[in-house]
């Protein structure tokens, strides 16, 4: 046995020496740190790595103990960065093509559970009521307690048509609630649009993809034509958008700005320090912007409502978003693995970091909902009203009643938060001189 202890040791402190001179040799400034080795330390894992091989109740291979190690090393960093098998490795290649079932959800975790950063819309998911802030206990009747998260994406997969139960712990509820959703092909539409009242419109992005940008645009050109030819401001809602890709939230951002930063990141390494710009182009011409953010609004979500915030291109509107402020870069190790690391973190233009703290909103709304309220049969009494009343030196009085008003859909109903939103763009239309 110590024969073997004394190869292990070898074999850990070799493979640790060849790894300190080559991060020494990439990062000078750290040299001195990295050159001094936790000696013990590494005694310490060759004597466990050995004694798990002679003590385990049953054999474990070394390549599956190395790799758990090597999980357990990243996991143990934050919740974003991991090591990609084979499978995993693809899948993020793969990225959301219809390879496999799936439910529609962006998750992470969060104190040993899964925690729901935001359902994606139109998803199984979203559709069965899953919610943002949503904490995911047990997998059928698995509890979710020591598993990774890669462990429990793999089980929240699936043959689409298979059934799933979410056991789900869920803010302002008394005891946990059970949802069985019912696996799909998941293809997410990342743009929806559609005109909201004389003029006014509403871009809806659920997720940034590589072709986002250009659809939000497409979306903007529609809506122009529907308004005649020009919009008199836009609503954007990030409400429940976990990110995706940095390209996508950076050129939806330059769609609104003229000039100055977007976003910059800051890390160790020279690749890490990026900075992203506008181009003197404004989508809209300068009409007024609302935005609308939530606890769901995460990363590349955050990223945009940061810049027009920072720029006071818009007003941001709902509650503080989700906070995901790093950025994770994937790191081939050979070609059927890698390593996702955490190697920056986001700034917005003035300085602001977003990890862990989000956007603060500059109008907080709560989640309200309105109900209608039964409107008395008999109008009140206006002046129009009385016998005698002084006509308004106009020239001509309004006949009562004459005029019918447009019978419109309720927006506060329907979505309270869009309404309020709404509300504000035509206030921020009429201040510019807008009729």
């Amino acid at each position: 046995m110590k024969q073997r202890l004394g190869w292990v040791v070898a074999l850990a402190l070799g493979v640790t020496f060849a790894s300190g001179l080559a991060l020494a040799q990439t990062a000078g400034s750290d040299t001195a740190e990295q050159k001094s080795l936790p000696m013990d330390e590494l005694r310490a894992f060759a004597e466990i790595f050995g004694r798990i091989k002679q003590d385990y109740v049953e054999p474990v291979d070394d390549k599956q103990l190395l790799e758990y190690a090597i999980r357990g090393m990243l996991s143990g960093l934050d919740p974003h960065s991991s090591y990609l098998n084979e499978e995993e490795y693809n899948d993020i290649q793969v990225g959301t093509s219809g390879e496999f079932g799936g439910l529609g959800i962006e998750v992470g975790m969060e104190d040993g559970f899964v925690k729901v950063i935001a359902p994606i819309d139109d998803t199984p998911a979203q559709r069965a009521g899953v919610e943002a802030g949503d904490v995911i206990v047990r997998l059928d009747e698995k509890p979710v307690k020591g598993m990774s998260l890669e462990e429990a994406v793999n089980l929240m997969r699936g043959k689409p048509g298979s059934e799933i139960v979410l056991t789900i712990v869920r803010e302002n509820q008394d005891k946990p609630i059970k949802i069985t959703i019912v696996r799909d092909v998941i293809k997410v539409v990342s743009v929806k649009n559609r005109m909201l009242d004389g003029g006014f419109g509403y871009i809806r992005l659920s997720h940034f993809q590589s072709r986002t940008t250009e659809d939000m645009l497409k979306a903007i050109s529609k809506l122009r034509s529907e308004a005649g030819g020009e919009l008199k401001g836009l609503v954007l809602d990030l409400r429940n958008n976990p990110g995706g890709v940095l390209n996508g939230a950076v050129a939806v951002s330059d769609a609104f700005l003229t000039d100055g930063l977007i976003v910059y990141t800051k890390g160790r390494v020279d690749e890490s320090q990026l900075n992203f710009k506008a181009a003197p182009d404004d989508v809209l011409e300068g009409a007024p912007m609302v935005v609308l953010v939530n606890g769901g609004s995460a990363s590349a979500s955050e990223i945009v409502a940061g810049a027009l915030q920072d720029h006071k291109r818009a007003v941001i509107m709902g509650s503080r978003s989700f906070g995901k402020g790093s950025v994770q870069t994937i790191i081939p190790i050979n070609d059927s693995s890698a390593v996702k690391l955490t190697t920056a973190r986001y700034f917005t233009p003035s300085g602001r970091s977003i990890q862990a703290e989000g956007i603060v909103p500059d109008i907080e709304l709560g989640g309200i909902k309105v109900s209608p309220v039964e409107v008395s049969e008999v109008a009140p009494v206006k002046e129009s009203d009385l016998a005698g009343h002084l006509e308004n030196g106009n020239g001509k009085e309004k006949t009562p009643g004459s005029k019918k008003a447009k019978k419109t859909t309720n927006l506060a109903l329907e979505d309270y938060e869009l309404s309020e939103a709404l509300n504000l763009l035509k206030g921020l239309y009429l201040l510019q001189g807008g009729e």
